[in-house]
């Protein structure tokens, strides 16, 4: 079981480096099977095909920033951390360049499960604040903030909420 989740971890890293590198849609199965150093057989044990994969990507990229901003000693903290995260992630970045429907389809919010742990991450930390928080984080995908934009809007916001 360790080993089996250490690969999927391999995996999921490996698939954002290579986002990080040529896009979502250039990626490959071969190319993601190279940076996590496991054959190509190991990546379509752990995922039925790319888009799975893309998708179990995205849920721990989710939780990983949920986790994040749980840790936060204040919610001004938490939106902070968020921010920056969201702005600097050099996946994202290279997606908003080359895969702009890919970012459109992400950021329409909809009734897919992922958008139920977002809003339930969310609504843990913020509560009925989430919405604006989501709208906020949203907008930095396509136009990142600098650490100290970050820091402004995060205390704006904070004291808004």
């Amino acid at each position: 079981m360790a080993t089996n989740q250490r690969s999927r971890t391999a995996i999921l890293s490996g698939a954002k480096i290579v986002i990080t590198e040529v896009g979502s849609y250039e990626s490959n199965m071969n190319d993601i099977a190279a940076r996590a150093e496991v054959s190509r057989a190991t990546v379509y044990n752990h995922f039925s095909d790319k888009e799975e994969m893309m998708l179990s990507l995205l849920e721990s990229e989710i939780l990983r920033l949920i986790d994040l901003a749980k840790k936060a000693p204040s919610k001004r903290d938490a939106l902070y951390a968020l921010s920056v995260e969201i702005s600097k992630d050099p996946a994202l970045r290279k997606m908003v360049e080359t895969d702009p429907l890919d970012i459109a389809k992400f950021v329409r919010v909809c009734d897919h499960p992922l958008w139920h742990v977002i809003n339930e991450g969310l609504t843990s930390l913020f509560g009925e604040s989430a919405g604006v928080v989501l709208h906020w984080l949203i907008g930095q995908i396509a136009s990142p903030l600098t650490p100290p934009e970050s820091a402004q809007q995060a205390d704006q916001l904070v004291r808004a909420l």
